[in-house]
């Protein structure tokens, strides 16, 4: 072979070697891009989120918003949980999408606000299980775990039943003669979504006669704290309902007086217990202290109805003084709410609040015999006198359904960022129309003052009152500055239609905007 057939050789095989080393270089940086973490947090995108799937036989994704203050309030226990995992060795892991920036996974995954949390396993991308945990690093851990892992325990014979009751302050056995029904594969679901209770399950002849468990397909709950038991029986004929067992354990494992914390708040609120007596006392005062031994009292009759809770005024329960209209020094005091009507009823104690007429008042609300009463501040002298009117409970009907005025109320909270970011813009309104004798800009206090009839969803929450005699409600949902404002009030209620140039620019509202108000499905643990 001539030099020059050589040359042509070595240079093809360098060409050869330089294009694999380029190409192995590429997929280290793919693999790189791929596997970007934040915090420990993996990073994902449209590009590397299925590799991600295949690659981590249980994923938690986080869809945020940089935005979302939701968000921004979970990054920090989100880092910690993946930190934890980390140093446990353990091989689950997780990640984040921004969700605003991937409109298509948003989009596929059926993400329409902020934060969501969805499990993948095994790769699987169409059935990802939605997160039901705390959102807090240990909740988040525990949760995972629990899904990771068998859910319930095995018990074998009567003595490790026993240690397993000693071991858990509320422990949940399943007793089901056939370990291969459908029941006990719906029973280990129910234990995988309870991170925070033990399950055990068992067929052991020796265990049933122990707890004297004659039905076929029992679930009982075991309490430590009070030693008592209540049982669940599977319908024979129907089989277990899953809905119907998580409901019943999620009740039954509560303590019969739950203290409004923190730490308890999404346990409360999580509850699906919509009835709550709350106990409003100063804990410093032993006085005061001596009357949670008759609302424990009266506690029992009600369990699963009503979620007795006690709040301490000197402690974090002072937080949800205001939602009750009530001060500190008020405290002793009792007050009934349904958190989904929002409806509150109050205990008017002649003589001391004793066990029986804290019992009788509950009972009396359940069976519909107590009038809910309305918050409302006192009216303002110079409640008309600004640009903007002030409104309270008790004169809102009179000027709202004013039959000669249209009126724009704002409803907002005091402490509520998203009412205090509008309020110039709302002054700026009321200034401008302070001379029309047909249209009225006024406020309300939500926190302080309540309305019959008139849902408060968030804060702000802005209503339309036109003049007339049909009392009719519009409520403003565009954007909020003094031009959008004013051409839905030149419009007579109504936001002006815009071309597809103008809607871009002018979006509705978007939830992020608005804050709920405690006690609602969306700040429960905000309380």
């Amino acid at each position: 072979m001539g030099c020059f057939p050589r040359l042509l050789l070595a240079l093809g095989l360098a060409v050869a070697l330089v294009q694999r080393l380029g190409a192995q270089e590429s997929r280290n940086q793919a693999e790189e891009e791929e596997e970007e973490e934040d915090q420990g947090v993996l990073v994902l995108n449209q590009s590397n989120f299925a590799q991600a799937l295949q690659k981590h036989k249980l994923l938690l994704v986080e869809f945020y918003a940089p935005w979302s203050s939701h968000c921004q309030a979970l990054a920090p226990e989100y880092a910690k949980a993946a930190a934890l995992l980390k140093e446990e060795g353990s091989a689950l892991r997780l990640a984040k999408v921004d969700g605003e920036q991937e409109k298509e996974l948003s989009a596929e995954f059926g993400v329409s606000s902020f934060p969501v949390l969805k499990l993948f396993r095994d790769g699987n991308r169409t059935h990802p299980a939605d997160f039901t945990g705390q959102r807090d690093a240990e909740g988040i851990v525990k949760w995972l775990k629990r899904k990771a892992g068998p859910s319930a325990v095995l018990l074998e014979n009567a003595s490790q039943a026993a240690a397993f009751l000693d071991a858990n302050v509320v422990a949940v056995v399943g007793f089901f003669p056939d370990l291969q029904d459908e029941d006990v594969r719906l029973f280990y679901d129910v234990a995988s979504d309870a991170p925070d209770i033990a399950f055990a399950l068992t067929n052991r002849s020796e265990i049933f006669e122990k707890f004297n468990v004659t039905h076929p397909g029992t679930v009982s709950l075991f309490r430590k704290h009070d030693e008592s038991r209540e049982d669940f029986l599977v319908d024979e004929e129907l089989g277990l309902d899953r809905a119907e067992l998580a409901q019943f354990i999620l009740a039954q494992s509560l303590e019969l007086v739950m203290e409004y914390t923190s730490q308890n708040s999404s346990r409360i609120f999580g509850a699906k217990i919509p009835n709550h007596l709350l106990l409003f006392i100063n804990k410093t005062q032993d006085s005061q202290l001596e009357l949670l031994r008759s609302f424990r009292d009266a506690a029992p009759a009600f369990r699963g109805q009503v979620l007795f809770v006690l709040a301490d005024v000197n402690g974090e329960g002072a937080h949800i003084l205001r939602f009750f209209g009530l001060k500190s020094h008020e405290a002793p005091a009792i007050r009934f709410i349904n958190i989904e009507s929002n409806r509150k009823y109050l205990l008017v104690a002649d003589g001391s609040l004793t066990a029986p007429a804290i019992h009788a008042f509950c009972q009396e609300v359940m069976e519909g015999k107590v009038q809910p009463y309305l918050m409302s501040e006192e009216i303002p002298e110079d409640w008309d006198k600004a640009p903007v009117k002030t409104l309270v409970g008790r004169n809102f009907d009179q000027v709202a359904f004013d039959e000669s005025k249209s009126v724009f109320v704002k409803f907002y909270a005091p402490w509520c960022p998203h009412s205090k970011a509008m309020a110039p813009a709302w002054a700026e309104l009321g200034e401008k129309y302070k001379d029309r004798e047909d249209v009225l800009i006024a406020e309300m206090d939500a926190t302080a003052n309540e309305v019959a009839g008139l849902p408060i969803p968030a804060y702000p929450t802005l209503y339309y009152f036109p003049a007339g005699q049909d009392k009719k409600m519009i409520e403003y949902r565009s954007a909020r500055d003094l031009e959008s404002f004013s051409a839905f009030l030149e419009n007579g209620g109504e936001v002006p239609p815009q071309d597809d140039t103008q809607a871009a620019e002018t979006p509705e509202e978007p939830q992020e905007n608005r804050t709920s108000p405690p006690g609602s499905s969306e700040t429960r643990d905000e309380l």
